[in-house]
């Protein structure tokens, strides 16, 4: 199964400039997500970070990971339009090359545990293959505040 920016949209609340994931190219339910972000000149982190050699920060490549995370068992939390899933803990993360503008990220993560309303999740994120972040990424799903 794929997914596109509208059913990517449909599942999580992230949006600009904050939503990471630009596709989905493999699910299986409970067990493993496929997901890419293609890293453009136009983010706006490039513009402190750093002028003249920019560099993706490693915490917006984690993120990327736990948001593919998040599209991958947010799938199956009942009544989830009442729901966010948030990062509990991040474990085990190493950072192997830079990630620059024009690379494209291909995020890889796997189930450890789930049970409901929590997910302990292995991520590793690829440019060329090469794997530039990995991380051990737990989340929470809780009850969406409520607005005044």
């Amino acid at each position: 199964m794929t997914m596109d920016i509208l059913e990517i949209q449909s599942l999580i609340p992230h949006r600009y400039p904050f939503l990471l994931i630009d596709r989905v190219l493999e699910i299986e339910p409970l067990k493993r997500i496929v997901a890419l972000k293609n890293v453009t000149m136009n983010e706006p982190f490039f513009q402190g970070h750093f002028p003249g050699a920019p560099v993706m920060p490693g915490v917006l490549i984690i993120e990327a990971m736990a948001q593919a995370g998040a599209l991958l068992l947010f799938r199956e939390v009942p009544d989830r339009e009442n729901k966010l899933m948030y990062f509990a803990a991040i474990e085990e993360a190493r950072f192997r090359k830079p990630v620059t503008p024009g690379d494209q990220l291909r995020m890889e993560v796997s189930v450890l545990k789930y049970r409901s309303g929590y997910g302990k999740l292995e991520g590793k994120a690829y440019v060329d293959g090469n794997v530039v972040c990995e991380a051990i990424i737990t989340s929470v799903t809780a009850d969406k505040p409520k607005t005044a």
